[in-house]
């Protein structure tokens, strides 16, 4: 699933009205956290989270392996939050950040 350069400045756009709906901190990346983030991008399909890791490279591992854990598509990635997206077909129009901001 790879995204087009304008999917990506749309999803960034709409991407920078939205607050962190996850953050990742000390315990790492927990069953837990994959499971909240899977709801999330199942209900929200853009998602963005927030990651307490001082180290970058540290965190760019963090956020491919969440990426690839997932199944989605990093849309962006700046400082210590990302952007993650997977499309949802069967997404609620009312929940779907990508349904609600694009109107």
């Amino acid at each position: 699933m790879s995204l087009s350069a304008a999917q990506r400045k749309s999803l960034r756009s709409i991407g920078h009205q939205l607050h962190p709906i996850v953050q990742i901190a000390g315990n790492g990346l927990s069953e837990g956290v994959i499971g909240e983030l899977e709801r999330a991008l199942n209900d929200h399909e853009l998602v963005k989270i927030s990651l307490a890791v001082e180290d970058r490279d540290e965190r760019a591992l963090a956020i491919a392996s969440l990426a690839e854990q997932t199944r989605s598509e990093v849309v962006q990635s700046i400082g210590k939050t990302a952007l993650l997206y997977r499309r949802n077909p069967r997404a609620n129009p009312r929940l779907s950040n990508v349904a609600r901001y694009s109107e």
